[in-house]
């Protein structure tokens, strides 16, 4: 899951750079207007390509899902409150 997240992302950003050259290298001489719309879509794909890329998975661990060590899974349980060290 991980390579195809990080190949999608890479498809994006190469196409917002393609995008971006592409409008001040040969639209501007066709049409200033075209242009700085290809730059406007340009500047939109970066924020959908991170949330693609940092995106979670049905199979991706999530923060507070136990470790499986368990020294590790009581420390941050205690730092986080859940379960009070007894002493």
């Amino acid at each position: 899951m991980y390579a195809r997240r990080r190949r999608i992302y890479f498809l994006l950003m190469g196409g917002c750079i393609f995008l971006f050259v592409s409008a001040w290298s040969f639209v501007r001489l066709f049409s200033v207007e075209a242009a700085v719309a290809l730059c406007v879509v340009a500047m939109v794909i970066p924020p959908v390509a991170a949330m693609i890329a940092n995106r979670r998975g049905p199979e991706d661990r999530w923060w507070d899902d136990p470790s499986g060590d368990p020294k590790s899974d009581e420390w941050w349980d205690e730092l986080d409150g859940k379960r009070r060290h007894e002493d």
